[in-house]
């Protein structure tokens, strides 16, 4: 492809979530399955390999956003979608391009375990304490007074702070990354500085971007809490959160692709292309 940084208006943010939502409902099934194959292969990494598992899972999340781009182009085309796609990044005929995608993973590893271990630093532990009293408060139904302190600690919040931040700005430069070195060529460094440049120039579409899949979970949230407290069926609430949840990550991973290719011009991604306003 020849790709080429474009100006993209901010009303297109909103344009890509309802593209990426519209070709999820084309493939449902197909679009969850893949995500959900990917989570199952992370746990099964960690598994089988305890100690390094992690990190090996935490590495191939770019080849996850690049397998949905590859599955959601595939789709738009009348094509396939399948487990395989995920791992086409690694399996590109030039092996510069190999090469380059497996230092993006290793990067992005190094980086995830950094904002980890800061954040960890920051809240003293609290969030991992966090954890498993909600395992112990969930398997006897009963909350305790040690899970009400742990709430109650401010580091809590500032950590969850320092780990929401911090791993915003890390997905900056991996956002477009491994697009730009499948598609265009581009090597590791080359391709982590295009992305985080388009990104800042079109910081207002991806503005009301993320806005939109946000606004999307409240409104999804709320509307399910109600039906559940109009009909008593309070435990409807907590069997759809895992569905809901899956489709909406699917959905988003989906969308991934309309969001490149109006950045980088990487080939028509619907009908309403055409009509997309002056920048």
């Amino acid at each position: 492809m020849g790709l080429r940084l474009q100006p993209v208006a901010p009303t297109r943010g909103w344009n890509w979530l309802r593209q990426g939502l519209r070709l999820w409902l084309q493939r449902p099934l197909a679009f969850v399955g893949l995500f959900v194959f990917f989570l199952f292969a992370v746990l099964l990494l960690m598994v089988v390999v305890p100690v390094l598992g992690g990190p090996l899972g935490m590495a191939l999340l770019p080849m996850l956003s690049l397998g949905f781009m590859i599955a959601s182009r595939s789709a738009l085309a009348g094509g396939p979608v399948h487990i395989l796609q995920l791992a086409e990044g690694l399996r590109h005929p030039e092996r510069s391009q190999r090469r380059a995608q497996w230092t993006l993973c290793a990067a992005y590893a190094a980086g995830t375990i950094l904002v980890i271990t800061l954040a960890d630093w920051v809240d003293g532990g609290s969030f991992e304490a966090l954890q498993r009293e909600m395992a112990a408060a969930s398997a006897d139904g009963k909350p305790s007074a040690k899970l009400d302190a742990i709430l109650a600690d401010p580091r809590l919040v500032q950590g969850m702070l320092v780990r929401l931040g911090l791993a915003g700005l890390l997905s900056v430069p991996f956002w477009h990354a491994p697009a730009l070195v499948h598609w265009g060529g581009q090597g590791a460094l080359q391709a982590l500085f295009s992305s985080t440049l388009a990104l800042w120039r079109t910081r207002g579409a991806f503005t009301l971007y993320l806005l939109g899949w946000a606004g999307a979970m409240v409104v999804t949230g709320m509307v399910f809490s109600v039906v559940a407290a109009l009909t008593g069926a309070n435990q409807l609430l907590g069997l759809m959160t895992l569905p809901i949840g899956l489709a909406f990550s699917a959905a988003f991973y989906a969308s991934l692709w309309f969001s490149f290719d109006d950045t980088f011009g990487a080939g028509a991604s619907g009908p309403d292309r055409a009509t997309q306003p002056p920048a």
